[in-house]
């Protein structure tokens, strides 16, 4: 079973930069996922425990970016350009395969705030 913990969360000005950190253990496919106030929990980004070609949400393309390093049994999600529109508490998950469907997601990380101003 994966255990996942999330951080690096924070308060940007829109234009910023923040990189999010998730430990977990195992070769997983895993995945960044947020959820805004009274929205669903969206699909952002996903890679294969071994890296491979990365997955983004149509809304990241360009600005962010996965990444891995097994020796930290880390995922990356560098958030480049941020926009108010990213404020969201942002989660990371691991999957059996590749996804960008929720339910296809077994574990979860607790959530991290992330929060653009305008």
């Amino acid at each position: 079973q994966a255990q996942l913990v999330a951080s690096g969360g924070g308060l940007v000005q829109a234009g910023g930069s923040l990189r999010l950190s998730c430990v977990a253990s195992g070769r997983y496919y895993m995945g960044w996922f947020r959820q805004a106030p009274g929205k669903e929990r969206e699909f952002v980004a996903g890679i294969w425990w071994n890296g491979g070609i990365p997955a983004y949400a149509d809304s990241v393309k360009g600005r962010f970016t996965i990444s891995r390093d097994n020796a930290k049994d880390t995922v990356y999600l560098q958030m480049n350009s941020l926009k108010p529109e990213d404020t969201a508490v942002y989660y990371c998950a691991a999957g059996q395969y590749r996804s960008s469907r929720r339910d296809d997601y077994a574990y979860w990380g607790q959530g991290t705030q992330v929060t653009v101003s305008s």
